[in-house]
């Protein structure tokens, strides 16, 4: 895929604004759009858009299918006249509630579905009978495993009966009879979310705005992903996984990254044609112009931990065989466009993959000081400009809380690489401007900044904590943040380096 030189902001749709306790694919949405295009930027980025499991983390979802009925409009539902006007409670503005999201949306979205299912026009029943069929190949399974997961109380699919545990047919078609409503209800739900997602889609690009999508390269355990493929992934008798996801001791972290997903059986997926993640990547590609595989390394080698070991230190590296795997999407899907995580330790046999399909790689700026040889530096990157260049991520401390917590030589040598450049930095509170400019000025291609680095915000706007429980995924900004003039200094800023 091309990419032009411009500027993207990246904010999953969880931050918008608005009155449901989170944000939605409504008015809100297209008020952000508006003011993206009239910033100049041509990019949005957000996160995985599946349905959350416990920890509300978009990296661990109930499908790689599927989207998130949270972010479906109760707005929307209400103006359709499934849903009676009501007012939401007293949700706070600021972040996401996710417990008393859970506890208040989906007796909402029930009472919406009811609505339809007395209301809707036969041509609503149609359409969403036409999305049944040209998504039955994930969405059946991911349905039927929603309804099973109410039914057994929100357990894990390995803790439900061992006849539905083992995808028995006679027990399927006796549960697909028993929970035909609950299972339409499910179904109902994707239809609503992919719709007003297509529409948001549309609206951005009607503005100029392409989409950046978020994909894992590996599923969580709990989904209907591994429920419904059990031959994909290696799990013993009882579906327990036997190995699982990690990364080995670095810098960061004495005794790795123990993240439990389990881990693919590459030589069945080679067997048959990698089909199951072409059809990912085709899906993936309905959602967004230009999708990020996130842990890009773990296609050339994956770090194995053996199930129930409490640390990521006792692993070792498998390879995988992401030449084939890309190979064959290619075959199928043409060049997709694709962008490389490829953070963390990147070996030359990562980066000859990455670069033999063209796929852009990330470049942090946060990253970037501690000498001249890092390769995060600007001055650093390819004369093609081939890569994406960020001043810090969703993993990350937004720009100011990093700037003050960053060692002292890290700072002084930054002051001084900035200035070289001709960008200014006299206090703290122009630390995320000043990153913002160095992308823009830089080589790449492309330059993302999340919105809290626009917005000049500080660690209480962090997204993400990698590695703690709880109080994650909540940011939210005020609806007064987005106004013309910080559109208009954006806009020609970017303009001065060729971004416009």
């Amino acid at each position: 895929m091309h990419i032009p030189r411009s500027f993207g902001v990246l904010l999953h749709p969880s931050s918008f604004p608005g009155r449901w306790g989170i944000g939605a694919l409504g008015a809100e949405a297209r008020r952000f759009l508006d003011w993206l295009a009239s910033s100049g930027a041509r990019w949005w980025q957000v996160l995985p858009l599946g349905p959350t499991s416990y920890g509300d983390s978009p990296y661990q979802s109930f499908s790689a299918f599927a989207g998130n009925p949270y972010l479906i409009d109760p707005d929307l539902l209400i103006e359709r006249g499934w849903l009676e006007p009501e007012a939401p409670p007293a949700f706070p503005e600021e972040k996401v509630d996710y417990g008393w999201i859970y506890a208040e949306r989906w007796p909402l979205l029930r009472r919406a579905f009811a609505g339809f299912e007395t209301k809707a026009a036969p041509e609503e029943r149609a359409a969403l009978e036409a999305f049944m069929q040209g998504e039955r190949f994930w969405l059946e399974d991911f349905a039927l495993f929603m309804a099973l997961k109410n039914k057994f109380g929100g357990q894990p699919w390995n803790g439900w009966a061992p006849e539905l545990r083992a995808r028995d047919p006679e027990a399927l078609r006796q549960a697909r009879l028993e929970l035909a409503a609950e299972v339409r209800f499910h179904e109902w739900l994707q239809w609503l979310f992919y719709q007003e997602w297509g529409q948001t889609k549309a609206y951005a690009a009607s503005k100029g705005i392409h989409i950046i999508g978020d994909m894992p390269i590996f599923v969580a355990f709990d989904s209907a992903d591994v429920w419904a493929n059990p031959q994909y992934f290696y799990l013993d008798p009882e579906g327990n996984p036997t190995v699982v996801a990690g990364v080995p001791p670095d810098y960061f972290s004495e005794t790795g990254q123990l993240w439990g997903n389990p881990l693919y059986r590459w030589d069945v997926m080679e067997q048959e044609g990698f089909a199951w993640w072409i059809a990912r990547i085709r899906q993936s590609l309905k959602q967004c112009d230009l999708v990020r595989i996130d842990h890009f390394r773990g296609f050339e080698a994956y770090w194995e931990v053996p199930f129930g070991r409490p640390n990521a230190v006792q692993g070792r590296w498998v390879k995988a065989p992401g030449q084939k795997l890309f190979e064959a999407v290619r075959a199928a899907l043409g060049d997709a466009p694709i962008i490389a995580e490829d953070l963390g330790v990147i070996t030359p046999e990562v980066e000859a993959l990455r670069d033999g399909f063209g796929f852009p790689g990330m470049k942090i700026l946060q990253f970037a000081f501690s000498d001249e040889t890092n390769p995060f530096l600007p001055h650093h990157y390819p004369k093609s400009g081939n890569v994406i260049v960020y001043s810090g991520t969703h993993d990350n401390d937004t720009t100011l809380g990093w700037y003050r917590t960053a060692p002292e030589e890290e700072i002084q040598f930054m002051r001084a690489y900035l200035a070289k450049r001709g960008i200014r930095l006299l206090s703290e509170y122009e630390a995320a401007g000043a990153l913002i400019e160095l992308a823009l000025q830089s080589p790449a291609k492309l330059a993302v900044a999340p919105l809290q680095d626009l917005l000049g915000l500080g660690t209480e706007a962090r997204m993400n904590y990698p590695g703690r429980l709880g109080e994650n995924w909540t940011w939210r900004y005020p609806a007064t943040a987005l106004n013309p003039g910080l559109a208009g200094s954006l806009k020609a800023l970017a303009k001065a380096h060729q971004r416009v």
